[in-house]
């Protein structure tokens, strides 16, 4: 029968290895059998997908895209959560003054199809992409969310850019689609944070904004789009977005008016169409910045989804209107 380690040493320090049985009393053997120690436990690492509270870059894996690095975080507004991809400054620009790009996608897909654009706007400032509330992996909200929340969600992890890159001024916010609206409505409700956007195939025309109407309208563009752009809209709209939430979400966008409520609208806007865009046409995107007191438009090639068509045009534009 063994003894503990304290009584071992009692033992050797008596000249007879002789123990008093008063001092030392017999402990009953324990009849559980012994159990083995627990192994050393590594920190848990946050599950990426479905959670909501805000996460820095260390949690996620560094990725490349065309030889671009770029980091992903989680941000949280209220009960939302935005995921963030920040693509850095490339080698030879100022990293402190650089410009910041925030790019925000439109309904039913993700900040995925902005990578081309993201890439080419990386070698000139610094990229941020967002998923917005309930789009790509940012985490499912649960509940209806509509245009203003998502501004507002917005407007928090722009805040938070901004904050984190003081000497390069406030972010040029550019939405597309969809987006545009979202950005937009934040150019009105945190004009503090937008002062320059950029509005791409910014909104439907009015006659066109029946869900009928604007789904005819997307199945027709498809035929345009590189197959790239058309296998990443359709594994977001069925597997990440999910046509159950794309679907309530298209009534906001559709009942939106942004023609009516932007054009006393303080911020710099400069909006984009391709010239075969099927679902936002050249003449009612020119005719929309003509609208604005601070308006500019400017064309490039491609359909709806200019991002992948026309990439190195679209940077350019911006770079030129943001100086």
């Amino acid at each position: 029968m063994s003894t503990s380690a304290p009584e071992e040493q009692d033992q050797e320090s008596l000249p007879d290895s002789r123990v008093a049985p008063e001092q030392h009393p017999v402990q009953p053997q324990s009849t559980q059998p012994a159990q083995a120690p627990s192994p050393t436990r590594r920190p848990r690492r946050w599950k990426r997908r479905g959670r909501r509270a805000a996460a820095d870059e260390s949690l996620y894996r560094t990725r490349r895209y065309h030889g671009a690095t770029f980091f992903t975080s989680r941000i949280a507004h209220q009960d939302l959560t935005v995921m963030l991809k920040r693509f850095p400054v490339m080698e030879g620009v100022d990293d402190a003054t650089a410009p910041v790009f925030v790019l925000v996608h439109g309904l039913g897909v993700s900040s995925r199809y902005y990578q081309p654009l993201a890439a080419e706007l990386a070698q000139i400032g610094r990229v941020y992409l967002v998923d917005l509330p309930g789009y790509g992996a940012s985490p499912n909200p649960r509940r209806d969310v509509g245009l203003a929340d998502h501004a507002d969600a917005l407007g928090t992890v722009i805040a938070e850019v901004a904050e984190r890159w003081p000497a390069a001024g406030p972010p040029i916010v550019v939405g597309h689609s969809m987006g545009s609206n979202v950005v937009a409505l934040l150019a009105q409700r945190h004009p503090e944070v937008a002062e320059r956007i950029v509005l791409m195939a910014p909104t439907l025309e009015p006659t066109r904004r029946r869900l009928a109407r604007a789904a005819r309208l997307l199945m027709k563009d498809a035929f345009y789009e590189t197959p790239l752009v058309f296998g990443i809209a359709l594994t977001d709209y069925l597997l990440r977005c999910g046509l159950r939430y794309m679907l309530a979400q298209a009534p906001h966008l559709l009942s939106d008016e942004p023609e009516v409520r932007m054009p006393d609208l303080q911020a710099r806007v400069l909006v984009i169409c391709g010239d075969k865009d099927v679902i936002v046409s050249e003449e009612w995107g020119q005719k929309f910045a003509e609208g604005l007191r601070d308006g500019e438009f400017r064309s490039v090639r491609g359909p709806h989804v200019i991002m992948h068509t026309d990439p190195k045009r679209i940077a350019v534009h911006i770079a030129e209107w943001a100086r």
